[in-house]
C-alpha cells in the first residue's frame, strides 16, 4: 500500500531516479500529500526551510491538473482595499471596494485617494466598446495565390466554420476571421465572444476544431502553429492595440475645479502633466503604454481576482486622456483596448480568489451569460482611472516621492 511507504523510502526512490518529483500526485494518490513530500524533499535536499510556503487554505486535489502542477505550498501576498469607488456601467452601477494584492507601497493609497476623487466627482462612467478573445493559427501554403485563395474560400464558408467551431463550447461564439498574408503564409485571426470566461483556452479549443475542418476542404494548406503570434498573447502589440482583445473599455470622470483648487492645481496644470508625460514620453519611447501606471492597477486586481497575471503585459495597454474644459474642471478618461477578465475559469475558483470576487459582486456566470465579466472589466477600467487621477495629479504637486517615502518605506525618509 502506497500509504505504508515511508519518507525515506519515498526520497531514496527520487534520489535513486526511480520516481519523480512530478509522479508523486499519482504515486500516492493525494496531492496534497505530494505537495507536503515535495517541500519536505526539497527542504532536506536543498537545505532551506519553508514553512510558511507550506501554510495555504488551497485544497492541491482540486488545483493540480487544472491550475498548477509539481506544487509545494503558495505564496501570499498582502492585500489592500480602495474605495468606495462609484462606477457607472452598463453593467456596474454602485459602490466598489477594490481588492488590490501587492507589494509596493503607495499604490493602495494612490488608488484610494483617487478612488475618493472619482467618486466625489459624481463616479467613474465606464463602458465596453468591444468584445471578443481572439486565437490566430499560422497556416502555410504554396504561394500567394493559394493564400489568398484560402482566404477566399473562408469567406464563402464562414457559416459552416462558425457552426464547428461553436460545437466545442455553449458559450462561445465566432464573430468573424480576420486575415493576414505574409509571403504564402496565412494568418486566421479567430474572434470569439466566451462568456463570463477570460475564454483563451475555450477559444484555442475552437479554433482547433476550426482549422481541422478548414485544412479537410483545402488540402495544399499545411498548419505550422496553433498560435501563431498575431492573437496576440501575453506580448505587448499594435495589433490588440487597435483591433481588441477580451474587452475594450473606457472609463471617464470629469473632476471639477473646485476639487482642482484644493489641490492647488489647474486643469491645465494637470493636463500638461498628461500631455508631456504619457503622451510625448511615451510617444517618445516608442511605448504601448500612453499612461502613468495602468499596469499597477491591473496587476494587483488580477493577482488578488485569479486573472492570468501574465495577460497584464497586453491588458495594461492604453492611453489617459486629460483636456481641460471652458468651466475649469478637467475630463480625463482612461482606454484599455485588451483587457483580459473572466469570472470564471483558471484561478477564479481558489478560495481567496473566489471570495474577493464576491467582494466585488462578480463571482461566476453572469445572468446573462457574459455580464458579469463585462461588470468586471468597467469596474477595473475605473479603478485605473482612479489611480490614473491621482498619480497625474501627484506629479502636477510635485507629490510622488514624498508619497513614497512616507508610505514606500514603513514612514521612513
Amino acid at each position: 500500500m502506497v500509504e505504508e511507504v515511508s519518507l525515506e523510502d519515498i526520497f531514496a526512490k527520487i534520489d535513486k531516479g526511480e520516481l519523480k518529483l512530478h509522479e508523486l500526485d499519482r504515486f500516492l494518490g493525494d496531492s496534497n500529500r505530494a505537495t507536503e513530500v515535495r517541500r519536505a524533499y526539497l527542504e532536506r535536499r536543498i537545505g532551506a526551510r519553508l514553512d510558511n510556503v507550506g501554510k495555504t487554505v488551497i485544497d492541491f486535489n482540486t488545483v493540480v491538473g487544472r491550475n498548477i502542477e509539481n506544487t509545494i505550498g503558495a505564496v501570499q501576498v498582502p492585500i489592500g482595499i480602495a474605495g468606495p469607488l462609484r462606477v457607472i456601467g452598463d453593467y456596474a452601477d454602485g459602490l466598489y471596494y477594490i481588492p488590490l494584492a501587492t507589494t509596493e507601497g503607495a499604490l493602495v493609497a494612490s488608488v484610494n485617494r483617487g478612488a475618493k476623487i472619482v467618486t466625489e466627482a459624481g463616479g467613474a462612467r465606464s463602458k465596453v466598446i468591444n468584445d471578443g478573445m481572439a486565437r490566430a493559427p499560422v497556416i502555410a501554403v504554396p504561394s500567394v495565390i493559394d493564400a489568398v485563395e484560402l482566404i477566399n474560400w473562408v469567406n464563402d464558408n464562414f457559416n459552416e466554420i462558425k457552426s464547428v467551431a461553436e460545437s466545442t463550447s455553449k458559450h462561445a461564439r465566432l464573430l468573424n476571421i480576420q486575415p493576414f498574408i505574409i509571403g504564402n503564409n496565412v494568418w486566421l485571426r479567430f474572434k470569439f465572444i466566451t462568456g463570463d470566461a477570460m475564454g483563451m483556452n475555450m477559444v484555442t479549443i475552437a479554433t482547433d476544431k476550426a482549422v481541422k475542418y478548414i485544412l479537410s476542404n483545402f488540402p495544399r494548406a499545411r498548419l505550422v502553429a496553433l498560435s501563431g503570434n498575431m492573437c496576440v498573447d501575453k506580448k505587448a502589440n499594435a495589433v490588440n492595440f487597435l483591433l481588441g482583445r477580451g474587452k475594450t473599455v473606457i472609463s471617464e470622470v470629469v473632476i471639477p475645479r473646485n476639487t482642482l483648487e484644493k489641490w492647488g492645481v489647474t486643469a491645465e496644470d494637470v493636463a500638461e502633466v498628461n500631455n508631456r508625460k504619457n503622451l510625448l514620453g511615451s510617444a517618445l519611447a516608442h511605448s504601448y503604454g500612453f499612461n502613468a501606471h495602468f499596469a499597477n492597477i491591473v496587476t494587483a486586481i488580477f493577482i488578488a481576482t485569479g486573472q492570468d497575471v501574465a495577460q497584464v503585459v497586453e491588458s495594461s495597454m492604453g492611453i489617459t486622456w486629460m483636456e481641460p474644459l471652458d468651466n475649469g474642471g478637467l475630463y480625463v478618461s482612461v482606454t484599455l483596448p485588451s483587457l483580459e477578465v473572466g469570472t470564471v475559469g483558471g484561478g477564479t475558483g481558489l478560495p481567496t480568489q473566489k471570495e474577493l470576487l464576491r467582494l466585488l459582486g462578480i463571482y461566476g456566470s453572469g445572468n446573462p451569460p457574459g455580464s458579469n465579466a463585462l461588470k468586471f472589466a468597467e469596474v477595473v477600467a475605473a479603478a485605473v482611472l482612479a489611480g490614473e487621477v491621482n498619480l497625474v495629479l501627484a506629479l502636477a504637486k510635485d507629490e510622488l516621492a514624498r508619497a513614497h517615502e512616507m508610505l514606500g518605506r514603513a514612514g521612513k525618509s
